[in-house]
C-alpha cells in the first residue's frame, strides 16, 4: 500500500516515504490559547488526525504526533509588532495570562474530545523556554542573528539560502502582501524576531532571563525547538493551514535548517480556508464560529466533522448553517441505516483487511481513496451509495457483509464519526429561563395579547427554543436552525 500526499514544498503529489519505518513523526501547529479555536482551526485538526489515522491503521506504521500549545510569544501582528496575545487577553478578561492560557487550553482539549481526535504530545511554549534559548544561541554562534538594543534578537534572512522556497513560484503579489511591517532598524524587511526584550518601564506577566536581556521568545522559534525535542532534528510531516506558508512556516524552515545544517521536514501539507459563504473567517473580522456555537444550535459536533469530510482539504470550503442542516440529515440517515445493519456484520480482523487488499476487490477503492491524498470526498460518496443500495429487511450476501465490515473498520479507526454507534434518545433539559418565558407567552396568548405573545415567541426562537401550541397547553421543543435563519 502506498500513500500519496500533496507536498507544498514541491507543489505536487508525492509518494509518502517515511524516514523510519518504525515510527512516523508529524508536527501540527497548535492553538494560541487566548481564545476558543474556531472551526477553520478545527478543519486543520480534523485533517491532521485523519492523516495520522491512515498512516497508523492503513500503512500499519506507528505515529508520534505533536501539537504544540502557544501560550506566549504570539503577537497581535505577525510583523513582530503589537501586544502578546496572551497579555492582551489578560487585560480584556481581567485574569492572569497564565489563567487565560489554562482556560483555553482546556477548551481546546474538550473540542478535540468532542470530535474524536487525539494527538500524542502537547508541549507548551512556556515549558520549553530553555530549548528555545538554546536554539537562538546556536543561530547566534553561526552568525545568523543580530540585536537591536532594547528590542529584539532578529534572524538575518538575507543569509538564508532559498528563504522563499516554500512559496509557489510566481506568487510575488502574495510574497509582498505577507512581508512584515517595515522596521527601519531591521536589516531586511523579512527578518523576524527570535527573542523579545521586556520593556524597562513595566514588568510582563510572562518573561524569563536569557543570555541577552530578560524577555520572551518569538512566535516561530517554539515550533523548531519543540519539534526537535520530540521528533528529532528531521521528521516526516508538518501540517497546518495555508495562511502559515509565507510567514510562520517559511521562518520555521529558515531557522531550523540553518541551525541543523540539513533538511528539516520532508512533507509539508496545508489546508485551504474555511469561509462563511465566500467571506474569510477571522477573529479580526469578528465573524468566527467555534464548536460551542455549533453545539448551542443543537448540532452533534460529529456532524461538523462529517461536513468537513465532504470537501477536499486543499479546496476552499464554504460554511453556512443551511449547509450544516443538510449535512445533519445526511449524517443521521446514514447512521440510522448502519445501526439497523450493524447486527448483521462480521468483525473484520487485521488479516482479513490485508487479504481483501491482496485480492484487489473492487470495493477496496475505499482504501484507495484514503491513500490518494486523504480523499474523504469520494470515500463518503462511495459509502453513502453502497449503504443506500442495501435492503434493510432481506438477508445480506457475504460480500455485502464484508463491505460493511470494512466501512466499520474505516469509521472506527480512521474517520471516527461514530456511524455504527447506537443513536441514544437525547435527554433535553429545559432551562428555567425558557420555562418562565414560555409560561409568560402562554398567559399572553390566553389573554389575547397577541402582540406580546408573538414577541415572546420570537424571543424564545432566538434562544433556540420553539413552542408548539396544543388544545390544552403547550410543548417546549428545540427549534430548527432554519427557523431562526428565516
Amino acid at each position: 500500500m502506498k500513500l500519496k500526499v500533496f507536498n507544498t514544498l514541491w507543489r505536487e503529489k508525492q509518494e509518502f516515504k517515511p524516514i523510519n519505518e518504525k515510527q512516523v513523526g508529524i508536527y501540527t501547529c497548535g492553538p494560541t490559547v487566548y481564545g476558543k479555536p474556531h472551526i477553520w482551526n478545527l478543519r486543520a485538526y480534523i485533517f491532521a488526525s485523519t492523516l495520522r489515522n491512515v498512516i497508523e491503521k492503513i500503512l500499519w506504521i506507528p505515529v508520534k504526533h505533536v501539537v504544540n500549545i502557544t501560550d506566549v510569544g504570539h503577537l497581535t501582528d505577525d510583523g513582530d509588532n503589537g501586544e502578546d496575545k496572551l497579555e492582551k487577553a489578560s487585560k480584556n478578561e481581567e485574569k492572569t495570562a497564565w489563567d487565560i492560557a489554562k482556560e483555553y487550553e482546556n477548551i481546546f482539549y474538550d473540542y478535540l474530545k468532542k470530535l474524536n481526535i487525539k494527538f500524542d504530545v502537547h508541549p507548551k511554549a512556556t515549558e520549553h523556554i530553555q530549548e528555545q534559548i538554546d536554539l537562538v544561541k546556536k543561530l547566534e554562534e553561526k552568525g545568523y542573528t543580530y540585536e537591536i538594543s532594547w528590542d529584539w534578537i532578529y534572524m538575518d534572512t538575507s543569509k538564508v539560502k532559498d528563504y522563499w522556497k516554500l512559496l509557489p513560484k510566481g506568487h510575488l503579489d502574495w510574497i509582498l502582501s505577507c512581508a512584515r511591517v517595515q522596521n527601519n532598524k531591521k536589516k531586511n524587511k523579512t527578518d523576524f524576531a527570535l527573542w523579545k526584550f521586556s520593556p524597562k518601564d513595566k514588568k510582563r506577566q510572562m518573561e524569563w532571563d536569557s543570555p541577552w536581556e530578560k524577555g520572551f521568545p518569538g512566535w516561530h522559534i517554539e515550533c523548531s525547538a519543540m519539534s526537535c525535542k520530540y521528533l528529532w532534528e528531521r521528521f516526516d510531516i508538518h501540517t497546518w493551514w495555508i495562511d502559515h506558508i509565507p510567514v510562520h512556516h517559511t521562518d520555521e524552515i529558515a531557522q531550523s535548517e540553518t541551525a541543523f545544517w540539513h533538511k528539516w521536514v520532508n512533507y509539508w501539507l496545508h489546508n485551504e480556508f474555511l469561509n462563511l459563504k465566500n467571506w474569510k473567517m477571522s477573529k479580526s473580522l469578528g465573524n468566527v464560529i467555534n464548536l460551542d456555537d455549533i453545539i448551542q444550535k443543537w448540532f452533534n459536533p460529529l456532524i461538523f466533522k462529517y461536513f468537513i469530510y465532504t470537501a477536499n482539504y486543499r479546496s476552499i470550503q464554504d460554511f453556512s448553517w443551511e449547509d450544516l442542516k443538510a449535512i445533519e440529515k445526511a449524517y443521521n440517515k446514514l447512521r440510522s441505516k448502519l445501526n439497523t445493519l450493524n447486527n448483521k456484520l462480521q468483525i473484520l480482523k487485521l488479516e482479513d483487511i490485508r487479504n481483501i487488499y491482496k485480492n484487489k476487490l473492487d470495493w477496496w477503492k475505499m482504501i484507495d481513496y484514503l491513500l490518494d491524498d486523504i480523499d474523504t470526498v469520494n470515500l463518503i460518496a462511495y459509502i453513502n451509495k453502497f449503504v443506500n443500495s442495501l435492503p434493510l429487511k432481506e438477508n445480506l450476501i457475504d460480500e455485502d457483509i464484508q463491505i460493511l465490515g470494512l466501512i466499520k473498520y474505516i469509521d472506527e479507526n480512521i474517520l471516527k464519526l461514530d456511524l455504527f454507534k447506537a443513536i441514544e434518545k437525547e435527554k433535553i433539559e429545559i432551562p428555567e429561563e425558557i420555562k418562565l418565558l414560555a409560561e409568560e407567552r402562554w398567559e399572553a396568548k390566553k389573554n389575547k395579547d397577541f402582540s406580546t405573545s408573538d414577541e415572546l415567541r420570537d424571543k424564545l426562537l432566538q434562544k433556540w427554543w420553539k413552542i408548539l401550541d396544543k388544545k390544552e397547553g403547550y410543548e417546549i421543543i428545540k427549534n430548527n436552525i432554519l427557523d431562526v435563519l428565516d
